[in-house]
């Protein structure tokens, strides 16, 4: 189920994008809904966590602490610099550092099972870049951006807490106290997650149609590149560091998907639409990229597991 759901995200997500470019009137007005789904998402990301995730975090703390550094130092820098290089006006600006500084996505998991990556060092860098992410995510963007605007640094520390914080947090609670009940619906939370997210984007998009045409495009090309640079940047270091080709497709995956949904509520909450924008685009094409890395790296493996049984023989 979760490779299916994985398969037809991009699809619902660009079905979503289309029906809003053509009719922003039908979810302008839904715009109060962002802050909520992103709840939503979140708690149904705590729902799939247990206790047992964040204690792996002991048995790897080499590869956790090294994807968690390159999570939060390659994905906002280098947001920045394309941002500057590409000569994007200030609200773009504002919505990639945004997406390159929150944590890493929910969608990093499934991709890594499908790219026979680790998939429970996957949950652990998730689970604890987005708690994390709550304390650096703020500072990051002041750090990289408070020159440029005045970034409410408590007041996105506050919303943090209660958008990201608690939801997880009462979502891993219930899962550990009532596992039996929460096991009968797991299947369907990232059923829940990707419509929630699909909403979103379809309300972003309907908040940006107007000027969709003058600066998608180049937003395109921004956030093509950001989320390659972290994926390929994000292997190699590991790579150079001597881990494991496992865990090196873990890590890499982890930087280079993100929490867009995240860095759309934080958009929405303390700047502009226009600069969701980023973050919009970027919840449709890191699905994209993932499912395709996902299915190279799958296919790479049975292959070499081939020829490994061949060369037995």
């Amino acid at each position: 189920m979760l490779e299916n759901i994985n398969r037809f995200f991009p699809i619902f997500a660009l079905l979503g994008a289309t029906t809003a470019y053509f009719m922003p009137q039908w979810f302008i007005e839904l715009k109060f809904l962002i802050v909520p789904l992103l709840i939503i998402i979140m708690l149904s990301m705590g729902l799939t966590l247990s206790l047992d995730d964040f204690s792996r975090a002991l048995k790897q703390k080499r590869a956790v602490l090294v994807g968690l550094i390159l999570q939060f130092s390659i994905m906002p820098t280098s947001a920045l610099l394309i941002s500057l290089a590409l000569g994007l006006d200030r609200d773009l600006i504002i919505g990639m550092v945004l997406v390159g500084s929150v944590a890493g996505g929910t969608a990093s998991n499934v991709v890594c099972y499908l790219a026979k990556g680790d998939v429970a060092l996957s949950i652990t860098m998730t689970a604890l870049s987005t708690l994390a992410g709550v304390l650096l995510t703020p500072l990051i963007i002041n750090l990289l951006l408070g020159q440029m605007i005045d970034i409410p640094l408590s007041a996105m520390l506050i919303s943090l807490v209660k958008i990201v914080l608690m939801p997880v947090a009462v979502g891993v609670l219930i899962n550990h106290f009532f596992r039996s009940v929460i096991s009968k619906i797991t299947p369907l939370l990232p059923l829940v997650s990707i419509l929630a997210i699909v909403m979103a984007i379809t309300i972003i998009v309907a908040l940006n149609a107007a000027q969709f045409d003058k600066v998608g495009p180049i937003i395109l090309v921004a956030v093509v590149l950001h989320n390659s640079l972290g994926l390929i940047l994000g292997y190699t270091c590991c790579r150079l560091l001597g881990f494991s080709h496992k865990v090196c497709k873990t890590i890499s995956i982890e930087v280079g998907l993100q929490n867009s949904g995240l860095a759309t509520a934080l958009c929405i909450k303390f700047f502009s639409p226009a600069s969701a924008l980023p973050a919009a685009i970027f919840s449709i094409w890191h699905n994209l990229s993932g499912a395709l890395l996902a299915g190279y790296w799958s296919r790479e493996q049975q292959k070499n597991l081939k020829q490994d049984y061949v060369a037995d023989k």
